[in-house]
């Protein structure tokens, strides 16, 4: 398969998945519009921004693909590395927090708390993991790999 084939099969792709996030953020709409109870509507509320996160990254790919390809030159990581750096360091305090939270629940079956945490930890990993993941990115560079 050709680079240019590979690029339209993953346009196409991300058609089709920004179809069913607008139909996530539908559903999410509809089961908070039936309910009062507090933790169902934020764990809808929770899916239904990441859906929306998700559509914004998939016309990103699109618009990267069609448009204009998508760069960062050195000198763009550099000018915030730094920050970069303090701001993983602030996700694995988040992390830690996390973790004693969840260590002083155990065996205390405050099962609401104990899941909203878990979800907490789980989305503190994933932001450490894309921040993270751009040290990838650096070390591919010349000259500040």
């Amino acid at each position: 398969m050709s680079t240019k084939e590979v690029q339209e099969a993953i346009f196409k792709n991300m058609e089709a998945w920004k179809k069913i996030e607008n139909a996530s953020i539908v559903s999410t709409g509809q089961v908070i519009e039936k309910t009062t109870n507090p933790v169902i509507r934020l764990v809808m509320e929770i899916i239904q921004h990441d859906s929306q996160m998700h559509y914004r990254v998939q016309e990103f790919i699109q618009r990267s693909l069609k448009e204009k390809a998508v760069s960062m030159t050195p000198d763009e990581l550099e000018k915030v590395w730094k920050l970069l750096e303090n701001h993983i360091k602030i996700e694995e305090k988040t992390m830690k927090m996390a973790k004693a939270s969840l260590e002083a629940l155990k065996k205390r079956k405050m099962v609401v708390c104990e899941y909203l945490i878990n979800y907490l930890l789980k989305d503190e990993k994933k932001h450490n993991d894309l921040l993270s993941e751009l040290a990838t990115i650096k070390k591919g560079m010349y000259p500040y790999g």
